[in-house]
């Protein structure tokens, strides 16, 4: 039904910038609600942006506030987060996702999910 391909990653200093995209096929996003997840080694995954189907909501957790924003293109089926004044902490793989539904913040809630993209952050 709905294949998601994140893309993006790489390494990067701390105070740099990164911008991931999520790639959508097998249909529009229209009544998707998609969302970024993040997962380190030893720690459950975690929530990190939402954005609701009509794109004109965004959540985001506490220790990225001001520093990512969440996007997407219906158009071109695509999602984005971008990733500023980075620190090491945000070091992770991190995951799209998306459900037939509204927007929330668990990881339970999300049906499909891409392959991960790592984000490395250096001192």
């Amino acid at each position: 039904q709905v294949q998601l391909v994140e893309s993006g990653g790489g390494l990067v200093q701390a105070g740099g910038s990164l911008r991931l995209s999520c790639a959508a096929s097998g249909r529009t996003l229209r009544t998707y609600a998609l969302g970024w997840f993040r997962q380190t080694p030893g720690k459950e995954r975690e929530f990190v942006a939402t954005i609701t189907r009509s794109g004109g909501t965004t959540y985001y957790r506490d220790s990225v506030k001001g520093r990512f924003t969440i996007s997407k293109n219906n158009a071109k089926n695509g999602l984005y987060l971008e990733m500023n004044s980075l620190k090491p902490e945000d070091t992770a793989v991190y995951y799209c996702a998306g459900r037939n539904g509204i927007a929330t913040m668990r990881v339970v809630d999300y049906d499909y999910w891409g392959q991960g993209t790592q984000v490395t952050v250096s001192s």
